[in-house]
């Protein structure tokens, strides 16, 4: 599928009602476990997503939409919300989260981007070079990962439960 942004702004928009559908009054069974080790639970993913709200998406675009010469993006702190979070319900972050993401796709709908501007580009600290196409679809996609990583982290809690239809369950993999 080549890139539109009507269906970027279409997935973007259904992202906090996913997750609140998900894990609105979710028990913390669910929602404060995580996969083991160094993993994140489901509250450390949507304080992630909020810290992108704030830091990443529009920022990023910002800058390559602008007319200065030195198109950098400031590093992403991708562990922010560990602190940031601190203090606060499952239910207060997906209702910030909910906010801010409302508040990115008026922006970013306001911005009227055309298609010729899909092409011009940042430099992303790591990364390299890249496209304003390919940030907006990046942030599309990062949304499609983290819901499926909390489907996983949800799904795990109930890996041993399910005896032998295990082996049949990709999400448990």
């Amino acid at each position: 599928m080549e890139f539109s942004m009507e269906k970027t702004i279409e997935t973007l928009e259904r992202t906090p009602k996913v997750l609140q559908s998900m894990m609105e009054n979710a028990s913390e069974d669910w929602t404060a476990k995580n996969e083991g080790g160094d993993t994140w639970n489901a509250y450390d993913v949507v304080g992630h997503l909020i810290h992108g709200e704030k830091t990443d998406w529009i920022p990023r675009a910002e800058i390559i939409l602008s007319n200065g010469k030195e198109k950098i993006f400031k590093p992403f702190d991708r562990f922010a919300q560990f602190e940031n979070s601190k203090g606060k319900t499952l239910l207060q972050l997906l209702e910030e989260f909910k906010t801010l993401r409302a508040v990115n796709i008026k922006m970013l709908s306001s911005k009227q981007i055309k298609q010729e501007q899909l092409s011009l580009k940042g430099q992303h600290p790591a990364l390299g070079e890249v496209t304003l196409s390919q940030l907006l679809a990046t942030w599309v996609v990062h949304d499609l990962d983290h819901i499926a990583q909390i489907s996983r982290i949800m799904a795990k809690q109930y890996k041993d439960e399910v005896g032998p239809w295990g082996e049949h369950l990709r999400v448990l993999k």
